[in-house]
């Protein structure tokens, strides 16, 4: 990811019974037949391929083809909201709708403080309010405005903005617990960014944590994980793409950079990710940035690796690459976490390609058992 560049341009078919999860619980469960291409979360341990992937179907007007958007899903639903088609562009802000349980696409009849169009946003859900922070508009400006959308009421409500909570910035990364959300890093007036901050949602009010220090550079588009009571920041473009992984102790308040060893992917940015126990798992991403910055598309790949947060060891995953039904190399996805056969598993909605151009597809990785 090339945040430098920002001011000139940055199988066979089968049946599964898939659910979607938020934090530990399984919310819902529905078949679908189809593409099938599954990413073996729970039961790494075991084995390092990937069993098959799910090519969703979809039904009525959606968002389309897009890329630096975001995702949350509440319930039966998956919410997407910002990016872009055109590089920069902010596409529209609407809330689109997608429906698990017939796969169709609608658009949320939203009211109250509905945010501005953007791109490089975040969005993540804790129970059934979503929570959407930062992004660039349409001027290119760096935004820092939390908003909150009621999945009952269908309400935005403005939280923050201007001096309160984190400063401006696009491009950054988010993870929630049970009654936070965190944010870490991206790219702000002035460079890049290595703060840590959480949302706490009972409270209604920012924390700010203690900076990682000099060897935790600022960056963009960083995998960002709670696991254990620790919140993770994995790789992401710091100047260059970077291979380096910290850790923020959230009992102690303090940071510690992490040592990894084993089968470690070269150094990435903007990639998928999603926690599994004590793993951390990570699809695709930019391994090396365009020399347009974000007008161009960069190398991504279309790998998928594991890291054990208690042996700090990494292991690629075998998923099929060579294979026709592949979604191949990508990055600036939408993802979020769900369950398929009662294994968690990765929904990866869209992205951009190595031609780069934006992809409209959606599919859900889960572990071979």
């Amino acid at each position: 990811m090339n945040c430098a560049k920002r001011n000139s341009g940055e199988g066979g078919k089968a049946a599964f019974n898939i659910s979607v999860v938020n934090g530990e619980q399984e919310l819902w469960t529905f078949k679908v037949t189809g593409l099938s291409f599954i990413l073996d979360l729970d039961a790494f341990a075991l084995t390092s391929s990937i069993e098959s992937v799910v090519s969703l179907e979809q039904r009525g007007t959606g968002p389309g083809a897009r890329s630096s958007h975001a995702i949350a899903i509440v319930g039966r639903k998956v919410y997407a909201f910002g990016g872009e088609f055109t590089p920069r562009v902010p596409v529209d802000n609407k809330l689109y709708v997608f429906n698990l349980d017939d796969q169709s696409w609608s658009v949320s009849e939203a009211s109250g403080d509905i945010p501005p169009p953007r791109v490089g946003v975040t969005m993540a859900a804790v129970n059934d309010i979503i929570y959407v922070f930062g992004g660039r508009d349409v001027e290119h400006k760096e935004l820092n405005e939390l908003y909150s959308f009621n999945t009952t009421t269908n309400k935005w409500a403005l939280i923050s903005s201007g001096e309160t909570g984190p400063a401006h910035r696009s491009y950054h990364s988010t993870a929630t617990d049970d009654h936070h959300m965190y944010i870490f890093g991206g790219c702000g007036f002035s460079g890049r960014l290595n703060d840590l901050w959480a949302f706490d949602t009972i409270n209604q009010k920012w924390v700010q944590f203690p900076l990682p220090g000099e060897n935790c550079k600022g960056r963009g588009g960083p995998g960002l994980a709670v696991v254990q009571g620790k919140v993770w920041v994995v790789y992401g473009f710091a100047g260059k793409e970077v291979d380096d992984v910290h850790c923020f102790d959230l009992v102690k308040n303090e940071w510690a950079e992490v040592e990894t060893t084993g089968e470690k992917p070269t150094a990435r940015s903007v990639f998928s990710t999603v926690v599994v126990d004590k793993y951390i798992y990570i699809y695709g991403g930019e391994i090396d940035p365009s020399d347009l910055g974000h007008m161009g598309a960069g190398s991504f790949s279309g790998d998928v690796y594991a890291l054990d947060t208690q042996t700090l060891v990494w292991k690629k995953l075998e998923d099929g690459s060579n294979s026709m039904n592949h979604p191949g190399p990508r990055g600036w996805c939408a993802f979020a976490v769900g369950k398929s056969n009662g294994k968690p598993g990765l929904l990866v909605y869209g992205g951009n390609s190595p031609s780069n151009d934006r992809l409209d597809d959606i599919f859900f990785f889960t572990p071979h058992k």
